[in-house]
């Protein structure tokens, strides 16, 4: 039920009688069967239905190549949706803003914007690229720096050096590289802590495992193991529990995601750290494409992109309740109740200041 929910979703719930509603097309960059993008479109699918929107979502399946010919299909297609959601994931933005010039079509970006010599670029050149309506990103830099500053609490105090492996994802994807920053960051305040290497895993649990078992013949002593998602951070444990180590107790993990595999690795103390509520970006995205689509003024507060602190420790008792939560469409949340229909021209999204708690 969950795959065909995941790769049939076109689901639609009018406005009103006779009114159109407001469609919207999803380029999901992760893959069909990967938990936290089926998730995260989980998650928009709930928000299309409760605010009677039309979603149609493609896996790109971490493809650029496949990403662009999707963008090209949708843009250049008979049907055109009246919003396109996207990622620049692998730096495919500019080109999908491109081809969107004089279709119609309203592009919005989630959880990764443009570079800053991107939106240089596209700032210089008005008549290619016309303007996105709106973005709305991680606070990944400060996931990634408050991830290693939580790992190194779990320690005993001691003035002995202690070795760090962190795994990245992909060096062309700007969440990765901000939490990646986040870490490097962190690191500053810890001296003790000696960052040994850093690998891209490339999001992917496999190659995080073979990584992980090269790496640990190299620096046998690692305590730290970063990771900037679950899949890397399950595959790197793997690599230690081969090698007799007992995650948690050895070395301290830590992961971003809140994936139900990733819930129940803290509670159990085999995680020590985990970041997560990112997967909600997309919901939000829906709210102000549903606030645009009724002639609202989606940009409130005067700006078009927004850094938003989604991303949020999980402690045991918390992954406990969001295991529960799970079970409920889209977190049993009422999307409804954050939209800017009937409210005031001072209302601003409170999504957009602060996380919100389920």
């Amino acid at each position: 039920m969950l795959k065909a929910l995941c790769q049939g979703l076109c689901l639609s719930l009018p406005l009103v009688a006779g009114a159109q509603a407001a469609s919207v097309v999803f380029l999901n960059p992760g893959l069909s069967n990967e938990t936290f993008w089926v998730d995260y479109s989980r998650f928009m699918q709930a928000a299309a239905t409760d605010l009677g929107m039309q979603l149609r979502v493609q896996y790109s399946e971490r493809r650029a190549d496949l990403a662009l010919t999707q963008a090209r299909a949708v843009l250049q297609g008979p049907e055109r949706p009246d919003y396109l959601v996207l990622v620049n994931e692998q730096y495919v933005a500019p080109e999908i803003i491109r081809l969107s010039r004089g279709t119609g079509v309203k592009l919005f970006l989630v959880n990764n914007g443009l570079t800053d010599s991107q939106a240089r670029s596209i700032q210089a050149q008005p008549d290619k690229y016309p303007e996105v309506l709106g973005t709305l990103t991680n606070n990944d830099e400060a996931a990634g720096y408050q991830m290693l500053k939580a790992m190194v609490a779990k320690l005993p105090p001691s003035s002995e050096p202690v070795d760090l492996l962190a795994f990245a994802g992909v060096k062309t994807t700007p969440a990765s590289q901000l939490r990646e920053q986040g870490m490097r960051r962190a690191l500053a305040d810890f001296p003790q802590v000696r960052l040994r290497q850093v690998v891209y895993g490339g999001w992917n649990r496999q190659r995080a495992f073979e990584q992980a078992q090269v790496l640990l013949e190299r620096y046998p002593q690692t305590r730290l193991v970063w990771s900037a998602n679950d899949e890397m951070a399950f595959g790197a444990m793997r690599a230690f529990e081969q090698a007799g180590k007992v995650p948690g107790r050895d070395a301290v993990f830590s992961a971003v995601n809140s994936s139900p595999e990733a819930l129940r690795a803290l509670i159990d103390g085999r995680l020590g750290v985990l970041m997560g509520g990112h997967f909600t970006l997309g919901g939000w995205a829906m709210v102000m494409l549903h606030d645009d689509a009724m002639g609202l003024a989606v940009n409130r507060d005067g700006l078009r992109e927004h850094q938003v602190p989604v991303l949020q420790l999980i402690d045991p008792a918390k992954a406990r309740r969001w295991l529960q939560l799970l079970e409920q469409g889209g977190h049993g949340v009422d999307f409804h109740h954050y939209s800017a229909e009937g409210r005031p021209a001072s209302y601003r999204y409170p999504f957009l200041t602060s996380p919100v708690d389920y």
